[in-house]
This record gives structure tokens, sequence and C-alpha cells, in this order.
């Protein structure tokens, strides 16, 4: 599907506030009502816009650490990565994981109570042989900055 600057400016607006009404969506993007309506409602078919969520500032409900892992894999054939990505994806302390090109394989970033839930995170995953040869740990101790990832896109894109 092919955007435009308002349609990135229609979920750029969203990724800010999802909760907003539609009137005021289509006077911050400076389109009639009826268009902008039927814009958002493109993007939401078109699976551009996969849901609405509500921003949770967990340390204001829970104690919790950020630990992001870097994980190298024993060998590299689609097999290997296949078995890794879907352990991956069954386990609900890792909130992300990438796949990286360069030196390591994935990026993972792992949220736990605490550093012995991590411990444990990371032992079921050793102990799964889900092909890990390396990793290493690397605690959290203070997000510097974490927005919305369209808000530098819809800047930069002509």
């Amino acid at each position: 599907m092919k955007l435009d600057k308002i349609d990135l400016a229609i979920l750029s607006v969203l990724q800010g506030d999802g909760r907003i009404t539609k009137l005021k969506l289509a006077e911050a993007v400076h389109l009639s009502p009826a268009a902008c309506w039927e814009r958002l409602r493109r993007l939401e078919e078109a699976g551009v816009i996969c849901g609405y969520s509500a921003t949770i500032d967990l340390d204001k409900i829970a104690r919790r650490v950020t630990v992001l892992v870097e994980i190298t894999l024993k060998s590299h054939r689609q097999t290997d990565f296949q078995l890794f990505e879907a352990a991956i994806a069954r386990d609900p302390a890792i909130v992300s994981c990438h796949a990286t090109g360069g030196g390591i394989d994935y990026m993972l970033k792992i949220v736990v109570p605490d550093i012995d839930a991590y411990q444990k995170t990371i032992d079921r995953l050793l102990a799964s042989e889900i092909g890990i040869d390396r990793y290493f740990t690397y605690v959290v101790t203070k997000t510097v900055k974490a927005s919305p990832e369209l808000a530098s896109l819809a800047r930069a894109t002509p």
C-alpha cells in the first residue's frame, strides 16, 4: 500500500493519541471529517493500523527489570532460526526480538520482576536446546528515549 504525507500524518497523530476523536483527527491533519474517516478506514482495512492500545507506565503498577540480550546461535541453517524464533515467540517475558545483521543473530528485550526472574528465563532458554551458542546480558538502568517509531519516519518522509 502506498502511503502519502496525509496517511503518515494520520498514523503519527494516532500513535500519539489513539483515543483522539475522528473530528479532532481530521482537524489535526487538515482534512474534512469524511475524507479523514475514509482514509482511516482504508488504513485499518489494509492492516496498516493493527489495533489500538494504551501505553502503560509500568513503574506505577509493578517492580520490573528490563534486560537487553544479544544472542548468537550455534548454527545458521533456516531450521535453526525457525526453532529459535518459535521458542522466543512463546515466552511472555520476551517482549521483543529482533533478528540482526552483523556480529550477533538476535537482540532480545526481556521484562521481568527482578534479576532472579531474568536468570530463570535465560536458564529455561538454554535448557530448551534451541541452538543458543552465546549470550550477553545488558541490564537497562534508565530509559533515555522511547518514542513511537512512526514519529521520526513521518518527519523524514518527503
